[in-house]
C-alpha cells in the first residue's frame, strides 16, 4: 500500500536526527530540520503548515518525533502516528542506546519500523478517527463533570454558609424563647404577688367590716 499521505518522518535527540524514513524526494527533510532547530525544548505537540503539508512534532524528554503529511491528513491522525512511533522507539532504545547514538545511526534498524507504523496508521485511519472522536467525547464529558463538581462544591459552600446562618437564627430564636419564658414567669410571679396583696387587702377589709358590724350590734350576745 502507498504511504503517500505520510511524506517524511524522523526521530531526533535534541537537534540531532537519529533515524529518518521517506519514500519521496524533495525539500521536506530540509524544512523539517529547520523547524526542529526552532522547536521549544518543553514537552509539547507542535504543527506547522507549509505548501499544503503539515509538519507535526511531538517533543518529550529531550527527543523530538516528526512526521510530514499532506494537509488532507487530520492532525490527530499524524499525532497518533507520532505517539505510536514514540512508544516503539522508547521500548527499543529506552535503555540508553538512543542517548549515545550518533546522527542517523539508527536508520537501518528503525527506518523500516517507521515505515510499518506509517502503513498501520494509514490502513486503520478510519478506526483511529472513530476512537479519537470517542476519546474527545469522553474528555468533554469528563470536563463537564469536573465543571459540575466545581459548581456543586461552590453550592456546597453556599449551603454551608446558609446552614450556618440558619443555625445562628435558630440559636437566636431559642434565646428569644428562653428570654420570653423568663419574662412570662416573672410577670406571672408579679401578678400572683399583686393578686395576693389584693386578696390580703380584701380579707383585711372584710375583717375590719366584720369587727365594726359586730361592735355596732354587740356580736357577743
Amino acid at each position: 500500500m502507498s504511504l503517500e499521505p505520510f511524506i517524511y518522518s524522523f526521530v531526533a535527540r535534541g537537534t540531532m536526527i537519529l533515524a529518518e524514513y521517506t519514500e519521496f524526494t524533495g525539500n521536506f527533510p530540509a524544512i523539517a530540520t529547520q523547524c526542529l532547530q526552532k522547536l521549544p525544548s518543553s514537552n509539547n505537540k507542535f504543527t506547522y503548515n507549509c505548501d499544503h503539508h503539515t509538519f507535526n512534532f511531538l517533543v518529550e524528554d529531550g527527543y523530538a518525533y516528526c512526521v510530514v503529511a499532506k494537509d488532507s491528513v487530520g492532525k490527530q491522525i499524524s499525532i497518533a502516528f507520532l505517539e505510536r512511533m514514540k512508544a516503539d522507539f522508547k521500548k527499543r532504545y529506552g535503555g540508553g542506546k538512543a542517548d549515545t547514538a550518533i546522527a542517523k545511526s539508527l536508520n537501518k534498524e528503525f527506518g523500516p519500523v517507521m515505515k510499518e507504523h506509517m502503513k498501520y496508521i494509514i490502513e486503520h485511519a478510519e478506526e483511529i478517527e472513530k476512537l479519537l472522536k470517542v476519546k474527545a467525547q469522553v474528555s468533554e464529558v469528563k470536563s463537564i463533570m469536573l465543571e459540575n463538581i466545581d459548581k456543586a462544591i461552590d453550592r456546597g459552600e453556599n449551603l454551608t454558609t446558609l446552614a450556618d446562618r440558619t443555625e445562628n437564627l435558630r440559636d437566636q430564636a431559642q434565646a428569644y424563647r428562653n428570654q420570653g419564658t423568663k419574662i412570662r414567669r416573672k410577670m406571672w410571679y408579679q401578678n400572683m404577688k399583686i393578686k395576693l396583696v389584693v386578696l390580703g387587702i380584701l380579707v383585711l377589709l372584710i375583717l375590719v367590716i366584720w369587727l365594726l358590724v359586730c361592735h355596732g350590734f354587740d356580736c357577743t350576745n
